[in-house]
């Protein structure tokens, strides 16, 4: 009797994780669905947009449902709770598809489609190492396409750069924390990463030259 008791005991308390992808990889030594926090998984899990046409999405019909239907990034509040947008819908069925590093580096460079670069760089953010975030992520840098952001019950403007910028920096975002990421000058300083020049220091080099040139 006390071994039933104590069988139905640990039963009780055992917790499943719903949604974990199969036949994939594990990123950064987990199932590539549990890089996105208990809770507003279960709140995309459940939400109605994933439950019908989410879920079902292949790479190439994900990539259309982008192009056609993703209008904003973020999360948005409904009485009190955080909700997802399809956008971060989105970003869970990526995780669960896993698809290779060349089709997230060919979806980086679309920009006539905004909302799938910033799908793209957000999946870098959240599954690659540091060096191949920079290395893929920098570039966008100097994209200053306009991006809607809902965020703590509110929608504004930001630009690529600005949303490339916070990825880099920052430690969370929309509700997602991000894994740590190691700091640029520490990966230059051991050689793993060469400086760094901005396009306006370029710039401004480049009218130093051509004004010491007129000197002569």
């Amino acid at each position: 009797m006390s071994n039933v008791s104590k069988t139905s005991s640990t039963k009780s308390v055992i917790t499943t994780d719903v949604g974990l992808a199969y036949g994939v990889s594990k990123i950064h030594g987990v199932n590539p669905v549990l890089l996105i926090e208990k809770i507003l998984r279960e709140r995309i899990l459940y939400s109605l947009y994933w439950q019908q046409p989410c879920v079902t999405l292949n790479l190439m019909t994900l990539l259309d449902e982008v192009v056609f239907n993703v209008k904003l990034i973020g999360t948005y509040s409904d009485a009190g709770k955080v909700r997802p947008t399809r956008f971060i819908c989105i970003i869970l069925r990526l995780l669960q598809i896993q698809p290779t590093s060349d089709i997230i580096a060919y979806l980086l460079q679309q920009n006539d489609f905004k909302y799938l670069q910033a799908i793209a760089a957000l999946y870098v953010r959240i599954t690659m190492n540091s060096i191949d975030i920079y290395k893929n992520l920098e570039p966008l840098l100097s994209n200053y396409c306009r991006l809607r952001i809902y965020e703590s019950g509110k929608s504004y403007i930001i630009h690529m750069d600005e949303y490339i910028d916070n990825l880099l920096t920052g430690s969370s975002f929309c509700d997602l924390t991000f894994p740590r990421i190691v700091r640029r000058d520490q990966l230059e300083e051991t050689g793993k990463l060469d400086e760094r020049l901005s396009s306006i220091r370029d710039d401004f080099e480049k009218e130093v030259e051509e004004q010491e040139e007129g000197q002569l």
